[in-house]
């Protein structure tokens, strides 16, 4: 069995387990930062009530903010917001993320619930210029359509490492 939890991800001068929007999220657990107060947050297993809103984590910091939510390390649910450019979802790893949604109740398939690669690249590159780093879409188009070697959170801290947040 593999991780099940949350990453959050965002840039503020207080620890973001202080700010409200992840408030619900007792126990989360500084995992790393990076230059220019970003913050990586770590929250296992994610509980009933998630990590909340990034759009609501994204106003309330004024900058850029995500989350990564990976299931049993097969793959990773991202949604990100920033300020300006609001709010987008993709996902790491499809053909895992396709299996854990096959079966569903609604019949969802990964093209509803997340953006196509590329349509994330191009979100991306604007979160990133919102959070003040130039970044290439190629490269991150190579981490949206990548399988997950063996851990796929090893994919989203490679996505946090092409945005310019978290050095890896």
């Amino acid at each position: 069995m593999g991780y099940w939890g949350y990453y959050v991800v965002g840039r503020s001068e207080r620890p973001l387990a202080e700010l409200v929007v992840p408030a619900g999220a007792r126990g989360m657990a500084l995992r790393s930062t990076g230059p220019d107060g970003w913050q990586v947050w770590e929250y296992p297993g994610g509980g009933d009530g998630g990590v909340g809103s990034m759009n609501a984590l994204a106003r309330e910091t004024g900058a850029p903010a995500l989350f990564g939510y990976v299931m049993d390390s097969d793959c990773v649910a991202v949604e990100a917001a920033a300020p300006d450019s609001g709010v987008w979802t993709t996902c790491l790893a499809r053909d895992a993320m396709a299996g854990h949604l096959d079966g569903n109740e609604e019949g969802l398939s990964v093209d509803d619930c997340f953006l196509e690669p590329r349509d994330a690249a191009e979100r991306a590159v604007a979160w990133a210029a919102e959070a003040g780093h130039t970044v290439a879409p190629e490269p991150l188009l190579d981490v949206l359509t990548a399988d997950a070697d063996l851990l796929a959170e090893n994919l989203f801290f490679r996505l946090l490492d092409r945005l310019g947040v978290v050095p890896l």
